[in-house]
Order: structure tokens, then sequence, then C-alpha cells
């Protein structure tokens, strides 16, 4: 059984898995729950998590064998604390070794890299009165030019970069990206409704590729009816449909 201080809560995942979150800090969301499915399945590969916050998305990977090893990374103490217990919860440190560590100093090689990166400038935004969200919703500790950096610098050629960001600031990504030598290949656009503006974008890099990249069919997660049939797959299989991946 999970043991929780006062400052936590417990939440069931899926019948697989459970996890502690802080009450002052980031809660699991649409946004990582979509990166994970995002991800191919790469049984073999050793996969960076960038900013694992409590672990949702390695827990989830993990849970789903889609890599052999994942090291999940975060600057803050406190949620690395808790990623760990997190591992060993739902019996996953196995798979899952936690690290406290800048990204920007992380340097074990790897075949993929993914992160759901702080969105917002370090100048820009409402401050929050909890330094943890603080930290993770603005680039206190680097930005996305940052991020992409140390994603190509521990890649091998030809590993994959995967990555949930905001529409608004999509050209800072492509353009960190190219700038790092991780060429877009895929990206996908995520909708509350058909008559909203994309709420996110999912997107998918290659180290030293050559440029070319898929835009998908737009996500929408719902519509009169409710969820969409799209997002019932994705949240059924934990992947996204064949429609979404071609390239």
């Amino acid at each position: 059984m999970i043991e929780l201080y006062d400052d936590e809560t417990l939440t069931r995942v899926n019948e697989n898995l459970e996890l502690i979150q802080k009450k002052h800090g980031l809660t699991f969301g649409t946004d990582a729950y979509l990166l994970y499915a995002y991800m191919k399945m790469q049984k073999s590969s050793i996969a960076v998590d960038f900013g694992c916050g409590t672990g949702i998305i390695s827990l989830l990977c993990a849970s789903k064998g889609k890599f052999k090893k994942i090291y999940a990374v975060d600057v803050q103490e406190e949620f690395c604390n808790v990623a760990k217990r997190n591992a060993e919860g739902n019996s996953l440190n196995n798979i899952i070794e936690v690290v406290c560590s800048d990204v920007r100093d992380f340097k074990t090689e790897a075949d993929i890299v993914f992160t759901n990166p702080p969105y917002m400038r370090s100048d820009s935004g409402r401050s929050n009165e909890s330094i943890a969200k603080n930290i993770a919703r603005h680039e206190i500790f680097g930005g996305i030019s940052d991020f992409v950096g140390a994603a190509s610098r521990i890649l091998k050629y030809g590993g994959t970069f995967y990555c949930v960001y905001r529409p608004d600031r999509l050209c800072d990504l492509i353009c960190a990206m190219r700038e790092k030598a991780i060429e877009p290949k895929r990206m996908t656009f995520v909708h509350a409704t058909m008559a909203h503006e994309p709420s996110m974008v999912l997107i998918e890099g290659k180290k030293g590729a050559k440029p070319s990249v898929t835009v998908t069919k737009p996500l929408i997660l719902n519509d009169r009816k409710g969820e969409t049939e799209d997002i019932k797959f994705i949240y059924e299989r934990g992947e996204f449909g064949e429609q979404f991946c071609k390239r």
C-alpha cells in the first residue's frame, strides 16, 4: 500500500497505476496522457523524460512496456522523491530510474527523449503562489531552446524527440529543433472541439533527419455526443490510431 503525507493525494490512473501527487504541484492532465500515447513502441530503447514531475508519463510508458529503460529527470528534489515512490509503489523501479538534475547537466546517451516542458516564459503570465507550479509552468530552469539542446546532446544519431507544447509558441519550438539538428517529422494539433482553436500541439522529431514534416489530421477531443471516437481509442489503447501515425 502506498503511504501518503499530508500534502499529497493518491489518484487511480487506470487499472495498473496509482499516482501520488502534491496538492501544491501540477496535477496529471490530458497533455501528459496524449504525449505518452503519441510515442511509438520501441521496446529495446533507452528513453529520457525531461521534466518528469511526479513521473506520470514515465509510469504510463513503463507500464505499457514502450521502452526498455527510462531515466526520469527533474530539477525539483521533492518531485523526484515523489517520482521514486511512484515507481516503487507501482513496481516499475526496475524500468524507471529517477535522476534529480537540471536537464542541461544530464549526460546519459538515449534513443528517445520526451518532454512536457514549461510553456511560459519566465517573465510572462501571473505568478502562482506555489514555487513548484512556477517552476513547472515557467522557463525558470531553461527555456525551450535549452530543453531541445539538451535532448539533441544526448540523443543518438537518428534518435527520436517527442514534445507537447503550446501552439502559440510553436515557432519557438520548431526553430529550436532545427537549430539543434532535430528535424520535425510529425505534428498533430489538439482541439477541444471543431469550433475551438488548438490548445496544444504534439510533435515528433528525428536527430539528423532530412527536412520533411507531416501534419496529421487534427485530434478533436469532443463533439456533440461527448468524447470523439479518436480520443476514446487513444484512452483505451494508450496509442494513436494509424491515421495519426503515417509519414
